[in-house]
C-alpha cells in the first residue's frame, strides 16, 4: 500500500490532505518558529513529524469517512497513538518531542472533556488497548511515512510501544510549574499548516521578518512635536504622554527595534490603525496583520492566503486588542502559541487608560508577563492618572528601565482646542443642534450605553428626517459594523455637509474623524478627553488657536444609570470640568488626578497563571476558555439571527463571520438561548431582536415584543 497517498490527515466532502503532506508542512513551519525562538530546529522538525503519526491507525482513518458514526463510548486520541514512536528519538530529543506531541490538543490533566493523557490513565483502564490495537500492522504504514520524511526508523514491538507510552506518562507526571515553549512551537506551526492546507507554497510566507520603519523615522514636522524628539534613548521600555495629534503613534513605532504587536482597545480603533499602517508602509512589502474575528471582512479583496494567516504566528506587525493576549493571563488553550509569537518582540500598548477596572487589571498582568518574556513595552496615552502611571513604571522596572516622554507646557498650550459647556439635559440643547445643522456642522452625540444610543438615534431620526445620520456601536453584525466605520471615515468625515452621528464609546480611541460639535453624556474625565479628541481634530497652522464646543450632560441621578462607569467618578468629573471656558491641555493631568486621587487596583491573582514573577500553571496544562470569558466583560462571544441560521450553517468562514454579532459573555450566556454547532458556535437570537439600523436589541433576545416598523415613531 502506498501510505504517502492513502493515509490522510484530514478529509472533508470537498478536499483531503494526506498525512505525509501535513507532517511535512508542520515540520517546515515548526523549524521557522523554533529558529525564531533560538531552539533546536532539528528537534522541532522531528517532533513535528511525529506529532500526528498516530493518525496512521486504521481506527483514526475510519473516523474521516463521511458515513462514520461514532459508537457510544468511542475514544481514539491520535496524539496518544503518536507516543508509541518516541523510542525512535535520542534521549535529548525525547522530552521536547513529548511536549510537542502529548498536549497539542488537550491539557494533559484536568482537561475540560476529561481526555488528557493523565485523565485517561486515571479513569480509563483500557486506554492503551484502545490505541495500540493493530499496531504491528499499521506501524508499517507509519514507518513508511516517517522514512519518507527523513526520520530513521527501526521496528518497534507492541511491548516497546507500551513502554514508550508509560515513559511519557512518567514524564507528564513530573512536569513542574511553567509553560512549554515546545508545545507553543507545535501548536503555532500546526494551526498555520492546517489553516493553509496546501493553498500556498510555504517558502513564500514572510514569517518573523523585522519591519522596515524608515518611513516613520523620516517624518518630522513642528505640527507634531513628538516627531522632533529623539528615540535613541537606550532604556528598554517607553512611556509617552501627549495630546491627540502630537504624533504619538509615529513615536511609539519609532521606538521599536523588532517585530511589533500594536494594541488598541476597540475593534474600530484597530481597524483604523491597520488601514493607516498598511498605507504608510505600502512600499515596503511588510507583513502587516489585523487580529480580530472580523479580519476576513477587512480583507475580502485580498488573497486567500493573506486572509487565512491573519491570526497566526510570524507577522512583522500585528494589530490587535489586549483581550487577544489574555490567554497568557488565564492559561487558556493555545496560550503557549501566543507566547511563541510574542516573546522578545516590541509591544505597543496605546490608550491603555481606557479599560474597565477588571480589564485594566488584566492589562497590568499582561505587562508583567511581557516583561517576563523579554518584550520591549511601549505605552502611549493622552490621559492617565498618576497612580496608574506610577504602577506601570514600577512593573516595567522603574525609571532606569523606562524612557519617559512628555511635552512642555508651552507646547501643550498649542493643543488647546475645546470650549467645555455643562448642561442638565440634551433637551435644552436642541436649539444648539438646530443652529449647527443650519451652519452645515458635523455633530457627534455620544452615549455611554448601547440602549440609550439607540433611543437617542430614534429621537434624532424623527426630529431631523432629511439630515444624513448614522448610529454606530459594537452590537451590529460584523459586516454592517465594518460598513458603518468605513462610511464614518470616508463619507461623513470628509464631506462638507451637515450630519449627525450617534455613537457609544467606540469613537473614543484612534478613530480619525474630526467633527464640529459634540454633545456627550458625562463619562470619566480620561474617557471624556478622548471623546473630545474627535472634535476639531485636524491640526494645522491655521487651526492652532481655534476652539470648538463640547457639551457635557450632567451625570444621572441613579447609580445603575451610570454603568458601565463608577457613579462617584462621574460626579467628580462633572464637578471639576470648566463651564463655558477652554479646557487647558497643561491642566489636564491635575484635573485627572483630582478625579482619581488614589486607585484601588483589582487583583486577579486568584485566576491568573502568572503571579509575583512566577508561573503557577504546570507545563502542558491549560485552563478552559470559560475561565477567560467569566473574567472579561468584552465582546467575547457571538450571536446570530434565527433567520440567518440556515445560511450560517452552510457558509464558509468568511460568510459566517459577516453574519455574527459580537456580544459579551455576561450579556447573553445566561439567557438559555440555543447555540449553533457550527463556526464560532454563536448563540441564536430571535430575528426580531436585531435591526440593521439600530443593531442588537438585547432586551428582546428572549421575547419578540419589538416592532421594527415603529422604530422611528
Amino acid at each position: 500500500m502506498d501510505s504517502m497517498n492513502t493515509i490522510l490527515a484530514k478529509s472533508t466532502r470537498s478536499d483531503s490532505v494526506t498525512l505525509a503532506c501535513h507532517l511535512k508542512e508542520v515540520a517546515f513551519l515548526a523549524e521557522k518558529v523554533a529558529e525564531n525562538l533560538g531552539l533546536d530546529i532539528e528537534i522541532a522538525r522531528k517532533g513535528a513529524i511525529l506529532h500526528d503519526i498516530g493518525k496512521a491507525s486504521p481506527i483514526f482513518q475510519k473516523t474521516l469517512k463521511s458515513d462514520f458514526l461514532r459508537p457510544p463510548g468511542f475514544l481514539f486520541r491520535h496524539e496518544l497513538a503518536s507516543l508509541f514512536f518516541i523510542s525512535l528519538l535520542s534521549e535529548t530529543e525525547k522530552g521536547p518531542a513529548i511536549e510537542m506531541i502529548v498536549a497539542h490538543h488537550k491539557s494533559i490533566y484536568k482537561d475540560i472533556g476529561g481526555k488528557g493523557i493523565l485523565d485517561l490513565i486515571e479513569n480509563d483502564n483500557d486506554i492503551i488497548e484502545k490505541h495500540i490495537a493493530g499496531f504491528e500492522d499499521w506501524s508499517k504504514d507509519a514507518f513508511q511515512i516517517l522514512e519518507y520524511l527523513g526520520i530513521k526508523t527501526n521496528p518497534i514491538s507492541v511491548d516497546q510501544a507500551i513502554d514508550n507510552f508509560y515513559e511519557v506518562v512518567e514524564y507528564c507526571e513530573s512536569r513542574q510549574y511553567g509553560f512549554s515553549e515546545w508545545k507553543g512551537v507545535l501548536i503555532a506551526a500546526d494551526h498555520l499548516a492546517s489553516a493553509l492546507d496546501g493553498r500556498s507554497d510555504l517558502s513564500e510566507l514572510k514569517l518573523f521578518n523585522i519591519p522596515k520603519l524608515d518611513y516613520y523615522h523620516s517624518r518630522k514636522s513642528e505640527l507634531y512635536p513628538l516627531s522632533l524628539i529623539s528615540t535613541d534613548d537606550t532604556r528598554k521600555h517607553t512611556m509617552v504622554t501627549a495630546p491627540t495629534g502630537a504624533g504619538k503613534t509615529d513615536y511609539l513605532i519609532r521606538r521599536c527595534k523588532g517585530r511589533i504587536f500594536y494594541t488598541l482597545p476597540f475593534q474600530a480603533s484597530i481597524n483604523a490603525m491597520y488601514d493607516r499602517i498598511k498605507h504608510d508602509l505600502k512600499d515596503t512589502d511588510t507583513d502587516i496583520r489585523l487580529l480580530h474575528a472580523a479580519s476576513s471582512i477587512r480583507l475580502v479583496k485580498g488573497e486567500v492566503k493573506e486572509k487565512i494567516i491573519q491570526r497566526h504566528v510570524g507577522a512583522s506587525i500585528k494589530i490587535l486588542t489586549p483581550h487577544q493576549m489574555a490567554s497568557m493571563v488565564f492559561g487558556t488553550k493555545g496560550y503557549e502559541a501566543m507566547i511563541a509569537d510574542i516573546k522578545g518582540c516590541d509591544v505597543i500598548l496605546d490608550e491603555i487608560h481606557t479599560y474597565s477596572e477588571t480589564t485594566q487589571a488584566i492589562v497590568l498582568k499582561i505587562v508583567e508577563i511581557l516583561c517576563n518574556l523579554n518584550c520591549r513595552v511601549h505605552i502611549g496615552t493622552a490621559t492617565m492618572p498618576t497612580v496608574l502611571y506610577e504602577r506601570l513604571v514600577g512593573i516595567l522596572g522603574g525609571k532606569h528601565s523606562v524612557y519617559e516622554v512628555k511635552l512642555p507646557d508651552e507646547i501643550l498650550s498649542t493643543f488647546n482646542r475645546h470650549i467645555v459647556h455643562k448642561s442638565e439635559s440634551i433637551d435644552s440643547l436642541m436649539n444648539i443642534i438646530d443652529e449647527s445643522i443650519g451652519q452645515k456642522k458635523k455633530i457627534l452625540l455620544v452615549c455611554n450605553q448601547v440602549k440609550r444610543a439607540q433611543t437617542l438615534f430614534t429621537v434624532v431620526s424623527v426630529r431631523y428626517p432629511h439630515i444624513k445620520k448614522m448610529l454606530v456601536h459594537s452590537r451590529f453584525k460584523r459586516e454592517r459594523r465594518s460598513h458603518l466605520e468605513s462610511n464614518l471615515r470616508n463619507d461623513f468625515d470628509i464631506k462638507d455637509e451637515a450630519c449627525i452621528v450617534v455613537s457609544t464609546q467606540v469613537v473614543e480611541v484612534s478613530l480619525d474623524i474630526s467633527f464640529d460639535l459634540m454633545i456627550t453624556e458625562c463619562a470619566p474625565i480620561d474617557a471624556l478627553i478622548q471623546r473630545f479628541g474627535r472634535i476639531n481634530r485636524r491640526r494645522s497652522k491655521e487651526t492652532i488657536g481655534e476652539y470648538k464646543p463640547v457639551y457635557v450632560l450632567a451625570p444621572p441621578e441613579e447609580k445603575n444609570d451610570a454603568l458601565p462607569y463608577d457613579f462617584g467618578v462621574l460626579q467628580r468629573t462633572y464637578a471639576i470640568l470648566p463651564n463655558g471656558k477652554v479646557i487647558e491641555e497643561r491642566d489636564i493631568q491635575s484635573i485627572i488626578d483630582s478625579v482619581y486621587p488614589s486607585e484601588e487596583f483589582i487583583s486577579i491573582d486568584m485566576n491568573a497563571v502568572f503571579c509575583e514573577g512566577k508561573w503557577k500553571i504546570r507545563e502542558l496544562w491549560h485552563n478552559s476558555k470559560s475561565a477567560l470569558l467569566e473574567n472579561l466583560d468584552i465582546d467575547s462571544v457571538t450571536c446570530i439571527k434565527e433567520s440567518d441560521k440556515e445560511a450560517y450553517d452552510a457558509a464558509s468562514l468568511d460568510i459566517q463571520t459577516m453574519l455574527e454579532i459580537p456580544v459579551s459573555y455576561r450579556s447573553i450566556a445566561y439567557r438559555n438561548l440555543e447555540k449553533s454547532t457550527n463556526g464560532s458556535k454563536p448563540y441564536i437570537i430571535p430575528s426580531i431582536a436585531y435591526d440593521d439600523i439600530l443593531g442588537l436589541l438585547i432586551e428582546n433576545a428572549k421575547q419578540g415584543n419589538y416592532d421594527v416598523t415603529r422604530r422611528f415613531l
